[in-house]
C-alpha cells in the first residue's frame, strides 16, 4: 500500500513551523504469527480503514521527530530524517502486523520564508567567495601569463637558433641526397626498362597460355554441348517412351492383380455360401431327424390312435355332403348311413378329445369332434360335390373305403 503522511505547520526544535510531506510503502507481513496479529487488528475493516490507521500512526511519529530537529537538519539531510521516521515508526506498525518497506521525504516548506532566507544567506556567502576567487584567479593569471611569455621568448630564441642550424644541415644533406637520388633514378630507370621488357615477355607468355586454356575450355564446352544434346534427345524421346511403356505395364499388372483379387473374392464368396447352405441343410436335417424321432416316439406311445392320425393326415379333407344329393343306388344308401354315423359320433364326442377325453387337442395334436367328422368323410372317400349334385367320384368305392364304413343295420 502507498501512503502519503503529511504534517502541516509543525514546529521544529527552533520553533519554526514547517509543513512536511512524505511517501511510505507498507505491506502486511506474511509470517504466520504476524499475519495472525494483522488479522486480529484489522478483521472486518476494509483497505481504506487499514490505510487510515497506518497513515495516522506514521503522521504521529513524523510530527514527534520534527520537534526534535532543526530546520537545517530537516532540510539539508532528508535521508537521515526519513531514516529516523522509519526507525521510530517501524516497531509500532510492526505490532499491528504491518511492515514499512520504504519512507522518503517528498517536500519540506514553510509559510514565513525561513527556508528561502537561509538560501539567500548561503547564496550571498557563496557569491562573495566566488568574487574573491575570481580576483585572486585573475591576479595569479596575470603573473603566470608574464612568466609564460618570458619562458616562451626564451624558448623561441633557442628554437630559432636550432632551426637555423637544422636548416643549414638540411641544405647540405639535401645536396648529397639529390646527387644520390639522381644516380639511383638513372639506375632505376634502366632497371625499369629491363623489367618492363621482362614483364612484356611474361605477359605474352601468359596470353598464350590463356589462349590455350580458352581453346581447351571451348573444346570442353563443345563436348558438353554434344553430351547435353544427347541427353536432351534421351529425355525428350527415349525417356517418355520408356515412361509410357512402364505406365502401360503398371496398368496391365494392376488389372491382372484386380482380376486375381476379384476371382479370389468370388471363390471366397462361393465357398462361404456353400458353407452356409451346408450348415442350413445340416441344421434342417438334424431338425427333421429330431422331429421324426419325436413323432416316432409319439406314435409308439399312443399306438392305434397315432396310426389313425397318420392315415387321416395323408387323406384329403372334404366337406360333408348333403345326404343323397347327386347319388344313386348303393351310394345313396351309404350316404344316409354316413350321415347317421356322423350324427351319432358328433353326439358322443361333443367337446371330447378322442385321446384325452377333453375339449382341447391331445398330445398328438388330434382335433376335436369336427375333425372326426372330416376324418370319417375322408375315410369313406367322399369328395366335394358340385352344386348341381354331380359326384366327382361318380359312386366308385375301394375295398379300403368300404372297410372304414360303419356296419349296415339289419333290415
Amino acid at each position: 500500500m502507498t501512503l502519503q503522511p503529511r504534517c502541516e505547520d509543525v514546529e521544529t526544535a527552533e520553533g519554526v513551523a514547517l509543513t512536511v510531506t512524505g511517501v511510505a510503502q507498507v505491506k502486511i507481513m506474511t509470517e504466520k504469527e504476524l499475519l495472525a496479529v494483522a488479522c486480529e487488528q484489522f478483521l472486518g475493516k476494509n483497505v481504506q480503514d487499514i490505510k487510515n490507521v497506518v497513515l495516522q500512526t506514521l503522521e504521529g511519529h513524523l510530527r514527534s521527530i520534527l520537534g526534535t530537529l532543526t530546520v537545517e537538519q530537516i532540510y539539508q539531510d532528508r535521508d537521515q530524517f526519513a531514516k529516523l521516521v522509519r526507525e521510530v515508526a517501524a516497531p509500532d506498525v510492526g505490532r499491528m502486523g504491518i511492515e514499512i518497506l520504504s519512507f522518503t521525504i517528498k517536500d519540506v516548506y514553510d509559510k514565513v520564508d525561513y527556508l528561502s532566507s537561509l538560501g539567500k544567506t548561503q547564496t550571498a556567502v557563496v557569491q562573495r567567495d566566488a568574487d574573491i576567487g575570481v580576483a585572486e584567479a585573475e591576479r595569479d593569471a596575470g603573473i603566470r601569463e608574464a612568466e609564460c611569455k618570458k619562458e616562451m621568448l626564451d624558448v623561441k630564441f633557442m628554437a630559432d637558433t636550432k632551426i637555423a642550424d637544422s636548416k643549414r644541415a638540411f641544405e647540405l644533406q639535401k645536396s648529397a641526397f639529390s646527387e644520390e637520388v639522381n644516380i639511383k633514378t638513372a639506375e632505376a630507370q634502366l632497371a625499369y626498362e629491363l623489367q618492363g621488357a621482362r614483364e612484356q615477355q611474361k605477359i605474352r607468355q601468359e596470353e598464350i597460355e590463356i589462349e590455350v586454356v580458352q581453346r581447351k575450355k571451348q573444346i570442353a564446352v563443345e563436348a558438353q554441348e554434344i553430351l547435353r544434346t544427347d541427353k536432351e534427345l534421351i529425355a525428350t524421346v527415349r525417356r517418355p517412351a520408356e515412361a509410357e511403356a512402364h505406365r502401360i505395364q503398371q496398368i496391365a499388372e494392376g488389372e491382372k492383380v484386380k482380376q486375381v483379387l476379384l476371382a479370389q473374392a468370388e471363390a471366397e464368396k462361393i465357398r462361404k455360401i456353400g458353407e452356409a447352405e451346408a450348415a442350413v441343410i445340416e441344421a434342417m436335417g438334424k431338425a427333421e431327424a429330431e422331429r421324426m424321432k419325436l413323432k416316432a416316439e409319439a406314435y409308439q406311445k399312443y399306438g392305434d390312435a397315432a396310426k389313425m392320425a397318420l392315415v387321416l393326415e395323408a387323406l384329403p379333407q372334404v366337406r360333408p355332403p348333403r345326404p343323397g344329393v347327386g347319388l344313386r343306388g348303393p351310394c345313396q344308401e351309404h350316404s344316409h348311413r354316413l350321415a347317421r354315423s356322423i350324427e351319432c359320433r358328433s353326439t358322443q364326442h361333443q367337446g371330447r378329445n378322442p385321446t384325452t377325453g377333453t375339449g382341447s387337442p391331445g398330445p398328438l395334436g388330434l382335433p376335436d369332434h369336427g375333425f372326426q367328422i372330416r376324418a370319417t368323410q375322408a375315410a369313406l372317400g367322399l369328395h366335394e360335390v358340385e352344386e348341381g349334385g354331380k359326384d366327382t367320384r361318380q359312386g366308385r368305392w375301394t375295398e379300403s373305403e368300404h372297410a372304414l364304413l360303419p356296419p349296415h343295420p339289419a333290415s
